[in-house]
């Protein structure tokens, strides 16, 4: 693809998604929204403690989480966390995949690409042997050495050879937004997914990331069936101006501007069913409890 098509198909692609969302919306409205007890979990890095697998899963049980998301590849034995989560009945629901940045799939470099495209497929294996219905991806890098549109096609091509294992494995695999200079609107994350073709792929929503650069509400309701998953953070855009960016993450769940209620509403207009994971700092079990409190406050399960 020339620069050329890439260019006519965005504009092709911005006009298209926004009738897709109208048609969302329009079914959603016919049939009523409906509200759901969004499943709540944390990434398995934020419970703090030398404890076993098994005594964590444990505690976030005990502390009101439905399931947990692991990361793959990790130097935790998979037998191990399987060994934890048959002794305690606790849902490991997906992995994010711990390479994604070190080894992005836009690399210029075929090896680094390759490197990337065996981490995917080992955290697809792994995710479906706990388990779980997906893999967490960064799809791509932009920077100074990487062209948005290199970024494009070399990502896209390197995940297309992933999507047989995923489909054989039933895993999807779920792209986060990130600050990586990509996917930089709803739009255009519409048109990535579609491109593939593929019920192998989707979104995961960070809510929180979204706050730096837009509205979160309006996303869900662009991506819409798309989003599989969301992530769960707070942001705000005061602290980013007053303190610096990477400040705006400096308030709990439930604080800053995300806009939750707005959030709620869109995600029941779209019929979101998916988990909502917790990511943010950790802790022990006073601060994790806290988490999950906050967690059912802003998802409406309070």
């Amino acid at each position: 693809m020339d620069r050329r098509e890439f260019l006519d198909k965005t504009a092709r692609a911005a006009l298209a998604a926004p009738l897709l969302a109208q048609s969302v919306r329009a079914g959603e409205a016919a049939g009523g929204a409906r509200s759901r007890r969004i499943p709540k979990a944390v990434k398995f890095g934020m419970v703090e403690g030398d404890a076993s697998v098994t005594e964590k899963f444990r505690l976030l049980a005990r502390l009101g989480f439905d399931g947990v998301e692991m990361d793959s590849p990790s130097q935790l034995d998979e037998d191990t966390i399987l060994r934890a989560r048959d002794a305690t009945g606790f849902t490991i629901h997906g992995v994010v995949d711990s390479v994604h940045w070190r080894r992005p799939f836009s690399d210029p470099s075929p090896e680094v690409r390759a490197e990337g495209r065996r981490a995917l497929e080992i955290a697809i294996r792994q995710s479906a042997r706990f388990g779980g219905t997906s893999v967490l991806v960064v799809p791509a890098v932009v920077n100074a050495e990487v062209s948005y549109d290199a970024a494009w096609e070399r990502s896209m091509a390197e995940i297309r050879r992933v999507l047989p294992l995923a489909a054989e494995k039933k895993i999807r695999i779920l792209f986060e937004n990130v600050w990586n200079h990509f996917l930089l609107s709803p739009l255009e994350a519409a048109r990535w997914v579609d491109e593939f073709e593929s019920p192998w792929v989707g979104w995961y929503l960070d809510v929180g990331n979204v706050v730096n650069f837009g509205w979160p509400e309006q996303w869900i309701r662009i991506l819409g069936a798309r989003i599989g998953k969301i992530d769960v953070k707070g942001f705000s855009r005061k602290k980013r101006d007053a303190e610096g960016l990477w400040k705006g993450f400096a308030v709990k769940i439930g604080d800053g501007d995300c806009g939750w209620p707005a959030v709620r509403t869109a995600l029941d207009e779209i019929g979101y069913d998916g988990w909502a994971t917790a990511e943010v700092s950790g802790g022990g079990a006073k601060r994790l409890a806290d988490v999950a409190a906050r967690m059912d406050r802003v998802l409406g399960r309070a």
